[in-house]
């Protein structure tokens, strides 16, 4: 079976760095390209299910939209 899993890919100065949304758990890809983050993201998603099992993948309602918000915190 094969499911659409949304992935956020952000370019940062020194290269890619690529996540799910809508996963349970924490899986990151990262790259010097786009389409190495894309792929690195790809095998750490099919590592993560095959241990853990389907039951990593949302069973709720698939993301629609995603935004980027900014919050102020003390440091």
């Amino acid at each position: 079976m094969e499911q659409q899993i949304e992935i956020i890919v952000e370019k940062h100065s020194d290269g890619y760095v690529a996540y799910p949304l809508g996963l349970r758990g924490v899986v990151v890809g990262e790259g010097d390209s786009y389409e190495d983050a894309l792929a690195d993201v790809r095998s750490a998603l099919r590592f993560h299910i095959e241990t853990f099992g389907p039951n990593v993948l949302s069973d709720e309602t698939p993301v629609l939209e995603a935004f980027v918000a900014e919050a102020a915190v003390s440091v």
